[in-house]
């Protein structure tokens, strides 16, 4: 019977019973996991699955009713969460339901009738925020999720490679020398003068103590095209080690016309250098010492010895002494830091040119119409002895002719200057040196900033070819730090 007295119908005393029968299965909580926080990652795996990262854009929980009570019973915001839960650092914790208690044992929370998977809204699609990164968010309501997009950043294009600067041989005026820059034909040769041929180019350097020495020699523009040898001749060489050490440089120029010009020129350079060597030791104590006496008279008579050599060679050829001779100037350069004396000495043709302060000087003064000893005073102080009286034994046949007039010995020993360049050279270069202003520009302009050049560029440095002298090159220079 009813509240109000009303008896129940039979069908409804059997639902009842039915419910509440001690036989029947229990309808209440399963054995499945039903906490918020479960909620909350059955939710989150629907939507992005099991590997999903934690999404924090906002998320609705609605639990279902609890069957078991009425309506009325049923706490108005019960299982309802708003707003977005705290991100902590292991994820998304859930907020406590608005008006809900915590649960506890004493206090489990309402359980439905049958586990169901929550429903959730899927997410908004990600919206596209250009130039904001997600740290740089304003302050406020947490909205759709925002990504910054930056475009991968595209690999710079390889710069194409550089394609290393070649030293070329120029030329000075308007227009280039008759012949080619390149060698053309190679000197005629038989099996009985193989140890004669001479190479096209031959290209020197070292450095010591503050010096760095420079020296090439080059087959000329005429030569080349002609098939002809190259003329000139260039030894570099040192004698001795350590401070002690001497270095010396000798160019020699055979005669123009003459067949064994670059034998003559050849034997000149070996046989002087044959001599500085067994001297080697007293000329490098001379140097060191200032003895610019005893250095004059000792090397003048290494000179007469060599050019009697050429005199007697010429001798067995069956050749006039004119036939089989050469110039010969040399360099002689003290391996010591604290020795800046350069001593220069030689016979013949040729130049010795000093580039000082931007400007090139010439120290080899034209010589006198007289014979005799004549001293001059050079650029910068520094004396330049020639003596035209060569000392030759006499001829012990009274029929054979007298020997050739001498050549005049040349004797300079001078102080560097930290700048200096030094540069000693055969006719070939000299001559242009001296009748071309613009070769002596260019080669100032080049040499007078930078320092000692390479290799390559020094030997196309003294290549700079002009127009109206195509003979042989071959020089030295002598950059003083």
């Amino acid at each position: 019977m009813s509240q109000q007295g009303e008896k129940p119908a039979a069908h409804e005393d059997d639902w009842w019973r039915a419910l509440y029968d001690e036989t029947a299965p229990d309808t209440g909580p399963s054995g499945a996991a039903d906490s918020l926080d479960d909620r909350f990652d059955s939710a989150s795996d629907a939507v992005g699955g099991p590997e999903a990262e934690p999404v924090d854009h906002p998320v609705t929980v609605v639990p279902l009713p609890d069957p078991r009570l009425p309506e009325a019973d049923q706490v108005p915001g019960e299982g309802r969460a708003t707003g977005v839960a705290p991100q902590t650092p292991t994820g998304v914790a859930p907020q406590t339901p608005t008006g809900v208690a915590p649960q506890t044992p004493e206090n489990p929370a309402p359980r439905p009738s049958a586990p169901a998977p929550l429903a959730a809204e899927p997410p908004p699609p990600p919206t596209v925020a250009v130039g904001r990164a997600p740290w740089e968010a304003p302050a406020g309501p947490v909205g759709p999720r925002t990504f910054a997009v930056r475009a991968p950043a595209a690999p710079l294009a390889p710069e194409p490679p550089q394609a290393p600067v070649r030293p070329e041989a120029g030329h000075i005026g308007d227009r280039p020398p008759t012949y080619d820059a390149e060698p053309a034909a190679l000197p005629a040769s038989g099996p009985e003068d193989l140890d004669a041929l001479v190479p096209d180019t031959v290209l020197d350097g070292a450095r010591y103590g503050t010096y760095t020495l420079r020296a090439a020699s080059v087959r000329g523009d005429s030569a080349r095209f002609r098939g002809e040898p190259r003329r000139d001749a260039l030894l570099t060489a040192r004698f001795g080690t350590g401070d002690g050490a001497l270095v010396l440089v000798a160019v020699a120029g055979g005669a123009r016309g003459a067949e064994q010009a670059h034998r003559a020129a050849a034997d000149a350079c070996r046989w002087i250098g044959g001599s500085v060597a067994r001297s080697h030791a007293r000329l490098s104590d001379d140097i060191r010492q200032g003895r610019r006496g005893d250095l004059k008279s000792g090397l003048h008579r290494l000179t007469d010895r060599t050019y009697g050599k050429l005199r007697a060679r010429a001798a067995e050829l069956s050749l006039e002494p004119s036939a089989y001779t050469a110039g010969l100037r040399c360099l002689l350069l003290s391996a010591d830091p604290e020795c800046r004396t350069r001593v220069f000495f030689g016979t013949g043709p040729g130049g010795l040119f000093r580039l000082r302060d931007g400007a090139w000087q010439d120290l080899d003064p034209e010589l006198p119409a007289t014979g005799g000893a004549v001293r001059e005073q050079g650029p910068g102080g520094d004396r330049l002895t020639m003596d035209l009286q060569i000392t030759t034994p006499p001829s012990p046949y009274a029929e054979d002719p007298p020997p050739p007039p001498a050549e005049p010995f040349r004797f300079r020993a001078s102080v560097a200057r930290p700048g200096d360049t030094l540069l000693l050279c055969g006719n070939g270069l000299a001559e242009p040196m001296r009748g071309e202003p613009a070769l002596a520009e260019e080669l100032a302009r080049r040499w007078g900033a930078d320092g000692p050049p390479g290799l390559p560029v020094y030997l196309a440095d003294t290549q700079l070819r002009t127009k109206g002298y195509a003979d042989d090159r071959t020089s030295a220079a002598v950059w003083e730090a």
